[in-house]
């Protein structure tokens, strides 16, 4: 199963986003699900560090496990309304997969500061 945790602020700011497991739907490297999951995350990944005044800490190195972070180097409307955007991208595409592959995908949400 790959497990999800996606963190948010209270106002919704994406924080963070960790996958880490197989989703065991089919074999390693032809897998629906994982690489659903993966474009996902990646796509967020990509938009947000392209994104002026936010900075991604990222881990790929682990097969299997996929993190980022986002630090906001300079704090901005423009920049919240871009985060609030991608952590509802993740939230939409990942609780739909959670939904549909329950055995495969679990999504955890927290929201906090």
């Amino acid at each position: 199963m790959t497990s999800v945790l996606l963190v948010r602020s209270s106002t919704g700011v994406l924080r963070s986003c960790k996958a880490d497991g197989h989703a065991d739907f089919a074999a390693a490297g032809s897998d629906i699900v994982c690489s659903a999951v993966t474009i996902l995350l990646r796509t967020a990944m990509q938009t947000l560090s392209e994104t002026a005044g936010v900075k991604l800490e990222a881990d790929t190195a682990t097969r299997g496990t996929l993190s980022f972070s986002v630090c906001v180097e300079k704090p901005s409307p423009e920049t919240d309304i871009r985060l609030i955007y991608a952590g509802d991208f993740l939230e939409q595409g990942l609780t739909s997969l959670a939904e549909e592959y329950p055995v495969n995908v679990e999504l955890q949400i927290q929201c906090g500061k």
